[in-house]
């Protein structure tokens, strides 16, 4: 089976900061990073886009579940089955990577299975400052980190970030739930998540494009990034050893239209035939 590529292992500390995706967080111009509008695609029409090569599913086992696993799916093209691609671990985790979402669990968010529960499910609906991650499929978006270069062999955008990159997380303002450089931009927000922290969590960070088209209220600044820890949460991010996330976005192709599919396992279980999920 093929192998992610290996990166080097970025040392992790584990004291979580006040301001951060994992207790709560801070591209280009104005540098606004290039979230499209999600799908809204009719309830029968959701599934895993045909032009979708790669997938990362992340499952808890249930809404108000904080750990997850988390698994990279290849395929050749829409007809062809889902492999799983095995990769770098600390010699105490599993095939399917560890990883902790938020600390009260998941809630439907809005994205290309569209905004909130399909036709026929029901569970919580995301919104700002829930503490929840967001469930449902998702495009992925660019990688930021604090490093010069993104890992060896990357082919996403990656920017280097520095004291002056923000995540809007204010409602209220223009640029809500956009990753930017605030010098680009006259600042109208109360509240923005630095993305170049004094902790490790943010080394290497992958956007995940919920709420893309930044409706007021319904969540942001969700990403992939470091987590302080196996039992340390997240306020609405998904986090996982610093190794594994430098091999996802080293493997991860533009091309290959890679997308997030984050559910309990329950939901997924049920939605897996109708949305061309890989087996669980």
């Amino acid at each position: 089976m093929k192998s992610i590529l290996l990166v080097a292992a970025i040392v992790v500390a584990g004291a979580m900061f006040a301001a951060g995706c994992s207790s709560k967080a801070g591209a280009p111009p104005a540098k606004v990073s290039s979230r499209d509008a999600a799908a809204t695609p009719a309830p029968a029409s959701v599934r895993v886009p045909d032009n979708t090569r790669q997938v990362v599913t992340v499952v808890v086992s249930d809404w108000d579940a904080t750990t997850a696993e988390l698994k990279l799916w290849v395929r050749d093209d829409a007809r062809a089955a889902w492999r799983q691609l095995e990769g770098p671990s600390p010699p105490a985790v599993p095939p399917a990577w560890a990883a902790t979402v938020g600390r009260t669990g998941l809630a439907w968010g809005r994205g290309l299975h569209g905004d909130g529960a399909p036709a026929g499910r029901s569970g919580p609906q995301k919104h700002e400052g829930d503490g929840k991650s967001p469930a449902g499929i998702f495009a992925i978006g660019p990688a930021f980190g604090y490093a010069a270069a993104a890992p060896r062999g990357t082919r996403i955008p990656y920017t280097a970030v520095d004291e002056h990159w923000r995540c809007v997380d204010d409602p209220a303002s223009a640029v809500y739930n956009r990753v930017i450089d605030e010098r680009t931009v006259k600042p109208d927000w109360s509240s923005a998540e630095d993305m170049r922290r004094p902790d490790p969590l943010y080394t290497w960070v992958l956007e995940v494009r919920h709420n893309a088209t930044g409706t007021p209220g319904g969540g942001s600044c969700i990403f992939f990034h470091v987590w302080g820890g196996p039992t340390d949460t997240t306020v609405g991010c998904t986090a996982m050893y610093d190794v594994t996330l430098a091999s996802l976005i080293a493997t991860l192709d533009p091309a290959a239209n890679p997308v997030v599919v984050q559910l309990p396992a329950a939901e997924y279980d049920a939605l897996a035939p109708t949305w061309g999920l890989p087996p669980r």
